[in-house]
């Protein structure tokens, strides 16, 4: 096999972006203006998936209290209580985690926050709108 044009011994590629940090971790973050791959947080996912099935085993009956659940789940009531509050969510915001089209501001630390009940607010709130395609 013979090459036709000698290979370049360095090439140069710049790319723009920063660092932030988000959730604990770095990340690398684009342009604005520059499209981002769609990459679901699997820590929020998590929280979610645990959030709704708490709230099943609550209304099933098989747990009487969240803190009967907690003790079981080996967690504190508190954190229990913070995350089974991720049902009141609205359904486009946990569309928009579970596809991965949430935003930067979305993460687990927010939505363990308070937030607004009313689902219109809610997207306000995250700023939803402005990021979601």
């Amino acid at each position: 096999m013979t090459r036709s044009a000698p290979i370049p011994e360095t090439i140069t590629l710049h790319i723009p972006f920063r660092l932030v940090k988000r959730g604990g971790r770095k990340e690398m973050r684009l342009p604005e203006g520059a499209t981002q791959p769609r990459r679901t947080d699997s820590t929020l996912v998590k929280a979610l998936a645990r959030a709704f099935r708490w709230k099943r085993m609550l209304e099933s009956g098989e747990f009487a209290t969240i803190a009967e659940m907690a003790e079981r789940e080996g967690i504190a009531p508190s954190y229990m209580t913070r995350v089974l509050r991720l049902t009141l969510l609205s359904p486009d915001l946990v569309g928009a985690i579970l596809e991965g089209t949430q935003g930067p501001e979305v993460t687990l630390v927010s939505v363990l926050e308070r937030f607004p009940t009313e689902w219109k607010d809610q997207l306000m709130h995250f700023k939803l709108g402005v990021h979601r395609t």
